[in-house]
């Protein structure tokens, strides 16, 4: 299974997603591939942000080795799943599809553990106090995730 996490920027949400999805995944011995990346590409190349590190390994979870990159057209053919953190992330990837097998690919993260509700992770980046709800609703959905494919 390869799975991409994809937010704006690939520094906050999408980071922590991968991170947790990995760490899931790898205490289930699973041989899962897990990335992510970001809508734009302002922060490419980057660390993550300090605070979705600072979370992430609070919990157990080292995202250090992650490095912020775009999305890129060909993701659509590479990852079995690719898991949107909000509508615009979601539209944004929607619109470069090419065919019905690629937009099934394409699904809102929330929606695996809180389905149809179309919930959307918010983005932290402008404050300080989002980043664990963000984990908490991160783990949740990678949770459901393992439950739906494994």
């Amino acid at each position: 299974m390869k799975i991409l996490m994809v937010c704006l920027g690939n520094i906050c949400r999408s980071p922590l997603a991968e991170g947790i999805m990995k760490h899931k995944a790898t205490e289930k011995g699973l041989d899962w591939e897990v990335g992510s990346a970001g809508t734009g590409s302002w922060h490419a190349g980057e660390l993550p942000d300090s605070r979705s590190i600072e979370v992430a390994d609070k919990h157990g979870i080292d995202i250090t080795d992650q490095r912020a990159r775009q999305f890129v057209k060909s993701d659509l053919d590479n990852y079995d799943l690719i898991f949107a953190m909000d509508a615009s992330n979601y539209q944004d990837i929607i619109r470069m599809t090419d065919n019905e097998n690629q937009k099934g690919k394409v699904h809102l993260i929330m929606n695996m553990s809180r389905p149809g509700m179309n919930q959307t992770v918010p983005d932290p980046y402008w404050g300080n106090d989002g980043f664990q709800n963000v984990y908490d609703m991160l783990d949740e959905a990678c949770e459901a995730v393992l439950e739906k494919y494994t």
